[in-house]
């Protein structure tokens, strides 16, 4: 998958974009004036066939949305999100994750990511919240089993 921002990203948006790439792996290129269509042909290019978007209100990331590699919207995420400018330290070699969110399951078969329980090291959690408006939250664990600053809270799932 690569990954790209709305037109004009914020700096928040693009370090968010960034630690999302160094997360999970994919490549992270800044969109310009390009449209679906030419980020479609770059992503091919770096041997890719889908797509992440992120888009942004008022500065911030605000909008997850997936597309698969016919250039279809897969499912989109309405989120809010915490940055580290600090390094992941994340192998994403072993890196798998666990979702205690049945909606959202779907994320492991999107991002090509085998799912476990009971992990130690290296995974994305997922897992419910009634926190503020929020559903859920991924959390990021890095290969020492702590969990890193780099936080999405998801309020709304539209697919």
């Amino acid at each position: 998958m690569l990954i790209s921002s709305s037109r004009k990203p914020s700096q928040k948006t693009r370090s968010f974009c960034k630690n999302l790439s160094n997360a999970l792996d994919f490549p992270y290129i800044n969109r310009g004036k390009m449209s679906i269509r030419d980020l479609f042909l770059k992503a091919h290019s770096v041997d890719e066939n889908s797509l992440i978007l992120v888009y942004e209100n008022k500065g911030n990331p605000s909008k997850i949305t997936f597309y698969n590699e016919n250039g279809d919207e897969g499912l989109s995420l309405i989120i809010s999100a915490k940055i580290t400018k600090e390094r992941l330290n994340i192998d994403t070699n072993y890196l798998k994750l666990q979702c205690d969110f049945p909606k959202l399951e779907v994320l492991s078969e999107i991002m090509n990511i085998p799912t476990g329980k009971n992990i130690v090291g290296n995974y994305i959690h997922i897992k419910s919240s009634n926190k503020n408006d929020n559903i859920a939250i991924i959390e990021f664990y890095n290969n020492k089993d702590s969990k890193i600053d780099f936080e999405i809270a998801i309020k709304k799932i539209i697919t």
